[in-house]
């Protein structure tokens, strides 16, 4: 097999005088010794530049960045102070959001079910607009402003259009067959629509899609966006959402638009449909997930003959539950040899008491691989921290920031004490 292919790693990665790789200018090496391991390590000159990306590309405050990807308080005021706004999936992720200094009018909120609290502290709060979901969110929001909750809110109903994305099902929500949004083929969309424009509980200015997640196919966002215009263009609404899902390369041989290709083909594609609305877009995946990688030590190595070899790591399905949900494929490499041929095939596995803790099912590392080796896996950046767990209280692992030679730790590791942090045992 041949080295990593170096477009998997983020902008600002070299390898330093002693062979080691560095990010930011910061070494792999000293990061995972000065905050241990596992740890994600992000390159942020990647992610503003990312940001800038999506913004020079759609437009400022037309470039919302999907928290679901990766959200701390430092990465939400960088995606803010970038220009992006922030879309948010929770009252969890409003909460972050603001905590970063992030106002609420530069927020978005989703969610197929949002709670009554939710959306009260969304409304009360001001968010720029609450995307509906379905007739009992209606429900909801005209009680909540009915009752004093705050000002009548801006809307967006969340349209599904009849497109299927070619990614996993578990990520594909734009087809007739979902729990997100208001069926168009059915006619809910028109319900929908005629519903939000007889209440007094809220205020439509726009209609949105998303048709699902880490899509590589410009064509089936082009898709999507002929199926909302010719919804819209009669609604004659503001605002035009038309989501997210941009795919990104994980492994040797993918490819993916870029920001600025995926904006071209959505933004001509509106442009020739005769589309009035102000078009935006909820980028996440392609913001964050190229932007860092996940560094492990190697705990054991079990060869059985004839059979394959394991290769441990002090990390596993918690950190990263991407493979074993989806059967996403990674790369790995040690960062003291990211040039040297890849010639050992393993399982590259966790430390969790499950046969089914994978990381990598044919995992491709240089034959000198040894316990107490540094190992990395690129592209973890998106639903890696985000999605991870405490499964068998494994505490979970700190975020760095590298720029410019510094390293800015931004989460810390999780300590034990954490894990009791929630628990209300009385001794009894």
């Amino acid at each position: 097999m041949t080295a990593l292919d170096r477009r998997l790693l983020s902008d600002n990665t070299e390898i330093g005088a002693d062979g080691m790789l560095t990010v930011g200018g910061c070494s792999v090496a000293a990061v995972a010794e000065e905050y241990g391991t596992p740890v994600f390590i992000y390159d942020e000159a990647h992610l503003r530049a990312r940001c800038r990306e999506a913004v020079e590309s759609f437009g400022r405050d037309r470039a919302i960045y999907a928290t679901k990807a990766f959200l701390c308080r430092a990465m939400a005021r960088l995606a803010y102070d970038e220009g992006m706004l922030l879309d948010v999936a929770s009252g969890g992720e409003l909460h972050v959001a603001m905590a970063a200094g992030v106002p609420a009018s530069a927020c978005t909120l989703h969610g197929n079910n949002k709670s009554v609290a939710e959306l009260r502290l969304a409304i009360e709060a001001g968010v720029r607009h609450v995307i509906v979901d379905s007739f009992d969110e209606f429900d909801r929001i005209e009680a909540l402003v009915a009752g004093g909750a705050g000002a009548v809110p801006d809307v967006v109903l969340r349209i599904t259009p009849g497109v299927s994305a070619h990614t996993h099902e578990f990520i594909s929500t734009g087809q007739n067959d979902s729990k997100f949004g208001f069926n168009l083929e059915n006619g809910d969309a028109h319900r929908a629509v005629d519903r939000a424009r007889r209440s007094d509980g809220v205020n439509l200015v726009g209609v949105h899609c998303h048709i699902g997640s880490n899509v590589f196919e410009a064509s089936s966002f082009a898709k999507a966006a002929e199926v909302m215009a010719d919804f819209a263009i009669p609604l004659d609404l503001p605002e035009l959402v038309l989501g997210g899902g941009l795919g990104v390369a994980y492994v040797e041989g993918e490819e993916a638009p870029s920001i600025a290709q995926w904006a071209s083909v959505l933004l001509d594609a509106c442009e020739s449909l005769g589309v009035r609305s102000r078009v935006s877009v909820e980028p996440g995946r392609s913001i964050a997930a190229a932007a860092a990688m996940t560094v492990y030590t190697v705990g054991t190595i079990k060869d059985i003959p004839g059979v394959r070899t394991y290769v441990s790591v002090d990390g596993g399905m918690s950190d990263n539950p991407r493979p074993v949900l989806y059967g996403s494929g990674y790369e790995s490499f040690l960062p003291r040899a990211v040039d040297d041929p890849r010639d050992r095939t393993a399982r590259l596995v966790g430390k969790h008491c499950e046969s089914g803790d994978v990381l990598a099912f044919n995992a491709q590392l240089p034959s000198d691989v040894e316990v107490g080796d540094l190992l990395a896996m690129p592209v973890t950046g998106a639903y890696g921290h985000s999605m991870g767990s405490n499964y068998n209280k494994i505490t979970r692992p700190p975020v760095v920031f590298c720029a410019d030679g510094d390293a800015r730790l931004v989460v810390r590791r999780e300590s034990f004490d954490d894990l009791l942090a929630t628990d209300v045992f009385s001794g009894r």
